[in-house]
């Protein structure tokens, strides 16, 4: 295996900015990021693995390393009665596949719908939208430990799943190589009607008992009116989709951001556990910044305040500075401190 040399990365990323990898490689089958592997530890070379780059920011000095890019394809299932088991490489774009599961009738990922990106990124930061999260669908995953050089198999109590977080974003970040995942869907199964705003817009659309294909249909539009689905005539197209993850806090805590907003009304969603998740984009709007605001080439989407967009000329330092903008003013505000929600290399 002969990497190439000094490739930039930006183009590989939502985002558009960043520098460029000292050494990169197209991995599209097991063996090449097997050797990708062994190729930068017998050199002594860092290994970050790159996907569909759309929960990424990359530093502007790039990154010194070897990236490796992810391509593993491929699609089997197995019958399992009611339920069909789903195993598919990391290299697969995650929308296309939702779209072939709602297509033959299986549940559990329609909600997902839209969202940009590969397989292999959906167990990282435990992908979830609109009601539903790969926690609830996925059973294994194989992945290569880059510990011992070898292919492992993980459970789902393996994976760690909490809200927007795994063992491979908090856990053991970088040790793992997600080489394919295995959901669990169910044949012929009901949609999954959690979120209210899908209600609402089934319900607008005159739909009274929708099948997976017109919730995937309404997941779509509203990401679309929200400019959270891949467009490049979009002016907010460069962007990681939501930059920030909703704070789950305690209801005290809740209670006293509300009380210090000064609001009769507050969104606030009541956990399983207990404890409440707010919304960001709420709290940021509340905070001072509106949709549309921009501090020189980067802003805040026209259409979600969760989004930062990199307008032309924008770099990976703008980027960040906004974003650290945005928290300051929403912790000196609420008390509240907002976790992003990419991944950052070289910032």
């Amino acid at each position: 295996m002969i990497p190439d040399e000094h490739v930039l990365l930006a183009p590989y990323c939502t985002l558009g900015v960043g520098g460029s990898a000292r050494f990169f490689v197209d991995a599209e089958d097991e063996a090449t990021v097997t050797d990708a592997w062994t190729w930068a530890r017998s050199r002594g070379v860092a290994l970050s693995v790159l996907g569909g780059g759309s929960n990424l920011v990359v530093g502007d000095a790039g990154v010194d390393g070897l990236v490796v890019r992810v391509g593993v394809r491929g699609i089997e299932t197995a019958d399992k009665g009611h339920e069909v088991l789903v195993s598919v490489g990391a290299g697969e774009p995650w929308d296309p596949l939702v779209a072939v599961t709602v297509e033959c009738g299986w549940a559990g990922l329609e909600c997902l719908s839209g969202i940009p990106g590969l397989v292999g990124a959906t167990p990282i930061q435990n992908v979830g939208a609109y009601g539903q999260e790969v926690a609830e669908t996925l059973v294994t995953l194989r992945a290569l430990d880059t510990r011992s050089g070898r292919v492992v198999r993980l459970t789902h109590t393996d994976c760690r799943f909490a809200y927007r977080d795994s063992l491979f974003k908090s856990g053991e970040p970088g040790r793992f190589i997600v080489l394919d995942v295995t959901y669990r869907l169910r044949r012929g199964g009901e949609p999954t009607l959690r979120y209210a705003e899908v209600a609402q817009h089934l319900g607008a659309r005159g739909v009274g008992r929708p099948s997976l294909a017109e919730v995937r249909a309404s997941v779509i539009a509203i990401r679309r009116s929200k400019s959270m689905v891949i467009d490049p005539g979009d002016e907010n197209a460069r962007s990681c989709g939501s930059f920030f993850t909703n704070p789950i806090v305690s209801v005290a805590e809740a209670d006293r951001v509300q009380a210090v907003t000064g609001e009769p009304v507050m969104p606030r969603y009541p956990q399983a556990d207990g404890r409440v998740k707010l919304a960001a984009a709420w709290l940021i709007e509340h905070a001072g910044f509106s949709k549309g605001q921009r501090d020189g080439a980067v802003g805040l989407s026209t259409r979600h305040a969760l989004a930062v967009v990199a307008h032309a000329g924008a770099t990976a330092s703008d980027v960040v500075a906004f974003a650290r903008r945005i928290q300051h003013d929403v912790e000196a505000r609420f008390g509240v401190r907002l976790t992003p929600e990419p991944v950052f290399w070289g910032v």
